[in-house]
């Protein structure tokens, strides 16, 4: 790391109106912003900051706050603060579901990962039947009960999403789809073997802050929000044929989509 005296970060203005650790916290995540510290790197110590700025400890630590509560930096105990990697997951809305994926035997999960250059893991795998929520009935045209897949997705060891499918019983029960593994392609392929060929998908995408079951589960850092995402699948003849609800890690993803100009 370049020592603090090189210009890396700069001097408080004592006229501003804005507090002090706020004002540090500013210049540390421009320099952040600006790559002066890489992703991965540790950021200057405590005591460092307090000898460059003139400011006591608890003022540094709470710069530190406000740039964890952003999800920018992480704390590691007795090590010091690093800058949080950036998202290394590119999901390509237009890609991921495309039928030579599943012909190929590999999920839009395999896919994602292949292109980060990770090794994907599927775990906390649990396949049953169970009474639909309203929510879910609703979507699937009213039925009363589904069969549930859920799972929790890791990249290189560390969780990145979990999801669950939601199927109609009279198309899953008794296939490969109940099975805890569906087989090469994932349960889209298996749909399409059974006679549904996948027409369109729709998603419902939004941004909020996790649960606290979601933080264990997804053993996220402080700061860091999720991305809910609801994705409901259409067969040709207009049917809909499955709902995943699926949380992912905020900080592992870029949702990359590409639209018609006309």
């Amino acid at each position: 790391m370049p020592s603090l005296s090189s210009g890396l970060l700069g001097d408080l203005d004592p006229t501003s109106d804005r507090a002090v650790f706020r004002q540090i916290a500013d210049q540390l995540r421009e320099a952040i912003d600006r790559g002066r510290f890489k992703e991965g790197e540790k950021l200057p110590s405590e005591a460092e900051l307090v000898e460059h700025y003139g400011v006591s400890r608890m003022t540094v630590r709470n710069s530190f706050s406000v740039l964890q509560g952003e999800g920018l930096v992480h704390a590691e105990h007795g090590k010091g603060v690093f800058v949080r990697p950036r998202p290394p997951v590119r999901r390509l809305a237009s890609d991921r579901f495309a039928r030579r994926h599943r012909e190929q035997g590999k999920s839009a999960f395999i896919v994602e990962a292949d292109a980060a250059g990770s090794h994907p893991q599927v775990d906390s795998l649990e396949v049953k039947e169970e009474k639909a929520s309203q929510d879910v009935s609703t979507r699937l045209g009213s039925v009363r009960r589904v069969l549930a897949r859920r799972r929790r997705y890791l990249l290189d060891g560390r969780p990145v999403e979990f999801a669950t499918s939601y199927l109609p019983l009279d198309i899953a029960r008794g296939t490969p789809i109940a099975e805890p593994n569906p087989g090469p392609g994932g349960i889209y392929a298996r749909l399409e073997e059974l006679g549904h060929r996948l027409d369109h998908f729709e998603e419902e995408i939004r941004a909020r802050m996790p649960s606290p079951d979601e933080v264990r589960t997804l053993r996220l850092a402080s700061g860091v929000p999720v991305i809910h995402l609801i994705r409901t699948a259409f067969d040709q003849e207009g049917r809909v044929v499955e709902v995943c609800d699926t949380v992912m890690a905020a900080d592992a993803y870029v949702l990359s989509y590409q639209l018609p100009a006309t």
